[in-house]
């Protein structure tokens, strides 16, 4: 029998049903959908075919109120909602696996935070790559000095057409997550936005796509303070990507490099090199597999289902263990914490304290 009553959230047209947030429920015996929620008619009836559910809902507050399910799945890749929805799930005591990235506002990240808290409930950000097994690898080659110590950490988006600010906020939310994880807290950010070459004012701000709220700029460059005294540096241009074959974050140290893109299971790569440059020093580049670096590997890769299926099995243990999920409501925040910081920087024209004092959108006040 199922131990689990899941109910799941889209809003076709405002975010849909993320990647794969909402499917994943179906691979788990002991999970049950018990019901979905969709304002757009066409896009509930179609949820409800696909995800096998035995009731739709128009309003997701009714489908909480009438199902009572234990967790909740927060779908919708738009932002705008994403607030509302946790607050609602979390105030009935519901468990959440939500879409990335977790907010708007770090005045958003409090609220959601201090939800969760006051209900104890769990809640766990489909962060893919947070839970592949490579980077149990990575952990542990840095921790037995494959690369000396931790010098930098260097950080891009995709850089497509929504390089710069947006591209921030979409996928350089993976980014920032990853560099939280290996570099420690973030202390302080120093950046700068731009549009056209020029540092972006408050003309140039407009409403973002994607439920984002105000957003700017179509280059920046950030730099931050991470525990350990690590530095890290996020950058992205608009049109520039190539594809997006930069996208990832590379972990410099003392006597080498590893570099990950992302994903359940990401290219992950070891240059055993001091000198960062294999064309001077004739090493070469080394593939590590969830197995070690060199070795094949073991597991197929399942795209994102088989990240969201690693996440929920963590997100159930959580649960079960009444532990924090390995990416949590704090992880998410930080992630918003590290973004907010760029326009902050910029709004301020210098560096920043990490946590801010300022909770709202930076750009409103620019």
């Amino acid at each position: 029998m199922a131990t689990y009553r899941v109910g799941v959230i889209g809003h076709t047209g405002q975010g849909n049903w993320g990647h794969g947030v909402d499917s994943v429920w179906l691979q788990f015996p002991e999970c049950e959908i018990v019901g979905v929620a969709d304002p757009n008619q066409g896009g509930l009836a179609a949820a409800v075919k696909r995800l096998q559910a035995p009731r739709g809902f128009a309003d997701y507050r009714e489908l909480l109120d009438q199902t009572k399910p234990d967790i909740v799945a927060v779908c919708p890749r738009w932002l705008n909602q994403h607030r509302d929805m946790v607050v609602a799930a979390a105030e009935r005591g519901m468990h959440v696996y939500m879409e990335k990235p977790m907010c708007r506002t770090l005045e958003e990240a409090d609220q959601m935070a201090a939800a969760c808290e006051k209900s104890g409930i769990k809640l766990a950000l489909a962060h893919q790559t947070r839970y592949s097994p490579k980077l149990h690898v990575v952990r542990d080659m840095i921790l037995d000095g494959k690369i000396g110590k931790v010098l930098e950490l260097r950080g891009r988006g995709k850089e497509d057409r929504r390089g710069g600010g947006e591209d921030l906020w979409v996928l350089g939310s993976h980014v920032m997550n990853l560099m939280h994880h290996f570099g420690g807290e973030p202390n302080w950010c120093f950046a700068q936005v731009l549009q056209d070459n020029q540092p972006i004012t408050g003309q140039q701000v407009r409403e973002g796509a994607e439920g984002i709220g105000p957003l700017a700029g179509d280059s920046l460059a950030a730099m931050y303070g991470m525990d350990d005294g690590v530095t890290a540096y996020f950058a992205s241009q608009r049109n520039q990507g190539n594809k997006g074959n930069r996208f990832g974050l590379q972990i410099f140290g003392s006597e080498g490099i590893i570099e990950i893109v992302t994903g359940y299971l990401p290219a992950v790569n070891f240059l055993p090199d001091s000198r960062w440059s294999p064309g001077r020093s004739g090493a070469k580049w080394i593939p590590v597999s969830s197995a070690g670096p060199g070795e094949p590997e073991p597991l197929k890769n399942g795209g994102l289902n088989a990240g969201n299926v690693l996440a929920v099995h963590d997100l159930l243990q959580a649960i079960q263990d009444d532990r924090l999920p390995e990416c949590s409501v704090y992880e998410g925040r930080t992630t918003i914490e590290m973004i907010a910081g760029v326009f902050e920087s910029h709004r301020q024209q210098g560096p920043v304290n990490i946590p801010l004092e300022n909770r709202k959108n930076p750009l409103t006040t620019l």
